[in-house]
């Protein structure tokens, strides 16, 4: 048999379904298959396709295993076509230009912390998106549930990640870069000699959303003070959403929501602080957060504010969500040339560099 590429098939569908929003195991499904099938050799995998054995191999199922023989046939896989055919989103004008703009991505998750992928693979699906960079922003040490690395786990992942770099396809990089936790007196959650050798460093409030208004507005002051912050990320830690808008998936039974209202504090004050010492704030297109609300992205558009539009994708698929916080900023009047990552990777390392100087 000859056809269409069953292995490019079904990471595609893996990568639809993590930007669908569907379940894990769904997407394990079709990447613990197509890792399975990457090590046949290309006429064993066509025997046993033909002869309906592929699912006496560990990773293949009855889904999977008749995926590949659609593809091998040069048929596109019926899973695929109703994946297609319930996909996207339409960007108006706006939107789009200003997704075509950007250059990367500000906010990642892999395999070392949250993430369900493997750097490589999440680097892979940014250079198939078109980005220019990534900048790998694992969790730090206090998130515990997250398995935030210690300092002695990300300075392996520096050294790791620029053996990734030396790998990759040239004109694009992986940037180091870390999610550090702002603790409760707005310090950061890593050494200070390793904030300072990373690229990015965004900061993010997990623990005690709930902190009175004035305490909470204190700790983010405190936070985008310090010189090594670089970007304000999900800056509400509201939960409002559990599937992309306008995004369905085969199977889809719907997924209830894990509501979280936003946290309190004085927006003014902490987008002007924002601005003065020259911090993004970011806009987080994951469905489920929408962070911040539009309203506030609208006060800081007022306040003169930089802006990161970024995925926090925890797989590769997710890395596409770029498009949802290019519809919400183009709708608050985000300007382009105050979204940090349209710049080149070079002129966004002048501007972290410029934080702690």
């Amino acid at each position: 048999m000859t056809g269409r590429d069953p292995l490019a098939d079904l990471r595609r569908i893996a990568f639809l379904l993590e930007r669908a929003n569907e379940a894990s195991f769904r997407v394990k499904a079709f990447r613990s298959a197509a890792r399975t099938l990457a090590e046949l050799p290309a006429e064993e995998l066509a025997t046993r396709a033909e002869a309906g054995t592929l699912t006496e191999l560990s990773g293949v199922g009855e889904v999977t295993a008749r995926t590949v023989t659609e593809s091998l046939r040069g048929e596109e896989p019926v899973y695929l076509r109703r994946l297609l055919a319930t996909e996207g989103l339409d960007l108006d004008e706006e939107a789009a230009a200003l997704r075509a703009a950007l250059r990367g991505d500000c906010h990642t998750h892999s395999d070392w912390s949250d993430g369900g992928s493997p750097i490589e693979e999440m680097a892979l699906a940014a250079v198939e998106l078109g980005h220019e960079y990534l900048v790998l922003t694992d969790h730090s040490p206090r998130l515990t549930v997250a398995r935030g690395l210690t300092a002695a786990r990300l300075r392996r992942q520096l050294d790791y990640v620029a053996a990734v770099n030396d790998a990759l396809p040239e004109g694009f990089r992986i940037l180091t870069g870390i999610e550090v936790d702002i603790l409760d007196d707005g310090s950061l959650d890593q050494d200070e000699e390793l904030l300072a050798r990373l690229d990015v460093v965004v900061g993010s409030v997990h623990s005690n959303l709930r902190d009175p208004k004035a305490r909470m507005t204190r700790r983010m002051l405190t936070a985008i003070a310090n010189p090594h912050l670089d970007i304000l990320g999900h800056c509400t830690g509201r939960m409002v959403a559990a599937r992309p808008p306008g995004v369905t998936g085969p199977g889809d039974r719907g997924h209830r929501a894990r509501t979280r209202p936003p946290s309190d504090f004085d927006a003014d004050a902490v987008f002007a602080a924002c601005a003065e010492y020259d911090k993004a704030v970011e806009i987080n297109s994951r469905p489920e957060r929408q962070d911040p609300p539009k309203r506030l992205i609208r006060v800081a558009v007022e306040a003169g504010c930089r802006f990161a539009i970024d995925t926090d994708a925890h797989a590769p698929g997710q890395l596409d969500w770029q498009q949802f916080g290019c519809e919400r900023a183009a709708r608050c009047g985000v300007p382009v040339e105050r979204v940090v990552n349209t710049w080149s990777a070079e002129v966004l390392l002048d501007w972290t560099g410029s934080h702690p100087g």
